[in-house]
Formats: structure tokens, C-alpha cells, sequence
């Protein structure tokens, strides 16, 4: 069967708009698409490269956390992104603003995995595939 949907848009609605999209775009390095206005607002959509959508229920939402982190703390939202070096992108991240929540941590998937508090208040995972 071929999927009806061609792309997955994740909206932010950030109130620092201009330290989000630095954020996101000059610290994470996503590609500016494009970019609009509209009387009084702005938005500005971002490539962040291929797209899934994880679907996961409370307990193992739970045990992701505890891996991670140590304990639940992610929300119903969580947004991961693959780089090449979680360690060197989880520093430059934190020095742009996000908040650290748990150093880059081996997982038993086989991946190197940080999480961050990012600026329009969504959590992030950053992971490295391993092998």
C-alpha cells in the first residue's frame, strides 16, 4: 500500500521566535525551506531530513525516559533527531540555550542518546547510531 501522506510537519509554536529559529536552524543546522509572514507574525519551515512518526504507550514512553535519563520526564511530545556525534552537538546545543537533561548515554538499542529541554519547550533526543 502507498501512503497517502507525503510529509510529517511538526509545528512549534515558539514565544522566542528569533532564539528558536537560531536555535534550530544555525545551532541544530536544519535547512531553512521557507519562510513567511503575516501581519504581526512569522513562521519559517525547516528540512530535518527524513521523517517518522513513533508511536509508543505510557510504558515503554517510561522506559525510553528511564533509559535516557533516569526517570520519566518527557511529556506526551518528544522530538529525536539523528546526528553523527550526539556528544559534540549535545555541548553546542546546551551552549545555544537548551537545557541538559541527561549526558549522551549508551542505550541497550545500540545508540548514543542525550536529551535536552529546547527552546519552545520541547524535550529532544539526540542519537547516534552505533552500529
Amino acid at each position: 500500500m502507498t501512503s497517502r501522506v507525503r510529509e510529517l510537519r511538526l509545528v512549534v509554536t515558539a514565544a522566542d521566535y528569533d532564539a528558536a529559529l537560531r536555535f534550530y536552524r544555525d545551532v541544530l543546522g536544519l535547512d531553512e525551506r521557507a519562510a513567511f509572514s503575516s501581519p504581526g507574525g512569522r513562521v519559517t519551515i525547516l528540512e530535518a531530513g527524513r521523517a517518522t512518526l513513533e508511536i509508543a504507550d505510557p510504558s515503554h514512553a517510561a522506559y525510553i525516559d528511564e533509559v535516557e535519563v533516569g526517570r520519566r520526564v518527557a511529556g506526551h511530545l518528544r522530538v529525536a533527531f539523528e546526528v553523527a556525534d550526539a556528544p559534540g552537538v549535545t555541548a553546542e546545543l546546551v551552549e545555544a540555550g537548551a537545557e541538559l537533561v541527561a549526558e549522551p548515554t549508551v542505550t541497550p538499542w545500540n545508540s548514543l542518546n542525550s536529551r535536552l529541554e529546547a527552546p519552545g519547550g520541547l524535550q529532544l533526543t539526540l542519537f547516534a547510531e552505533l552500529g
